[in-house]
């Protein structure tokens, strides 16, 4: 890549814009943080519009629980299986007459066993654990949506795994199931999208919400940026993710995007996030001495507009006692 000096300025917020050198800078190291991986991002441009794309880490930070679709978006209805299959539930001869319909196997409908090769490794926690994964997270993988699927033991043919694969993303295995349709993902489990930075926090969230076919609306969530030291950030709607994380640099120890609902989270300042950490007796000795400060500044402006009262007072009773020239 190369990363020449450049003028430009670059958008990165409502009203907010940096030189273009210094975005190359930050992402320069952040793709040196992660060389030889996928998270790398690239950068192009295009009619006269300096373009970052890749893959976005978000965490799940979810505390209630969502619900997945029921069918994919644009799913084509299926042509009747052919006649000579167990599904049409009846069997020609060579005549085209028809003979004696074939057992059906009883259909049941169940959560279906997923590949251990191919399943996102995550930490052992329940839907509410607090424990994160770790960086290196595989990815999730495709899986379809087992409604009216058929049991036929536990051996899956190579064309099952590739149709399975096809039609949509699981969420920590899960995926639609009318005992698993709705569920809390694992707090701190990490999923990505493959956004640019064009891409503002409204449009990252949609795309989420698409990939793993999410009915809830986009609306009830939001994007922070979550430090170590406590200091929640949320994106405002005219920010742009990818660029914030670029500049929040590459180490997801110390910073994560977290995708939470907005109406159940604050943001916290980093002035407040510094004493978080601290035990209570430590902060209630901070604010003794603040509020020791506090009273010590109250006092010294009572002793100046105290003595601003007498010096007015004084000039008063001077003016009042001299004699009026006529």
């Amino acid at each position: 890549m190369d990363y020449t000096h450049q003028t430009a300025l670059i958008p990165c917020g409502q009203d907010k814009y940096m030189p273009k050198s210094e975005l190359l800078l930050h992402l320069k190291t952040y793709n040196l943080y992660y060389e030889g991986q996928n998270l790398q991002l690239r950068h192009r441009e295009e009619e006269d519009e300096f373009i970052v794309e890749g893959l976005l880490n978000i965490s799940w930070g979810l505390r209630r629980p969502i619900r997945l679709q029921m069918q994919d978006d644009h799913e084509r209805i299926r042509p009747p299986p052919s006649s000579s299959s167990w599904h049409s539930g009846c069997n020609l001869g060579a005549q085209g007459t028809t003979l004696k319909p074939l057992t059906v196997p009883t259909v049941q409908i169940s959560e279906v066993d997923m590949p251990v090769e191919n399943m996102e490794t995550h930490s052992p926690t329940d839907s509410r654990g607090l424990k994160p994964v770790q960086e290196d997270t595989p990815q999730l993988m495709r899986t379809r949506s087992d409604v009216g699927v058929r049991r036929r033991g536990n051996v899956r043919t190579s064309s099952d795994q590739r149709r399975i694969r096809r039609h949509r993303f699981s969420i920590n295995g899960h995926f639609y199931n009318h005992k698993t349709s709705v569920f809390t993902p694992a707090y701190g489990s990490v999923t990505n999208v493959r956004i640019n930075s064009t891409m503002t926090t409204p449009q990252v969230l949609k795309l989420l919400l698409n990939k793993f076919k999410i009915e809830n609306s986009a609306e009830e969530f939001a994007l922070y940026v979550v430090h170590t030291s406590g200091e929640k950030q949320k994106l405002k709607n005219s920010d742009y993710p990818l660029i914030a994380r670029i500049l929040q640099g590459p180490c997801e120890q110390i910073s994560k995007v977290f995708l939470m609902e907005k109406d159940q989270v604050e943001e916290v300042t980093y002035d407040v996030a510094q004493y978080i950490k601290f035990e209570m007796p430590v902060l209630k000795s901070f604010i003794q001495k603040l509020q020791e400060e506090e009273d010590r500044e109250v006092e010294k402006l009572m002793q100046k507009y105290t003595v601003l009262r007498l010096m007015i007072r004084q000039r008063l009773e001077e003016i009042a006692e001299t004699p009026e020239t006529i």
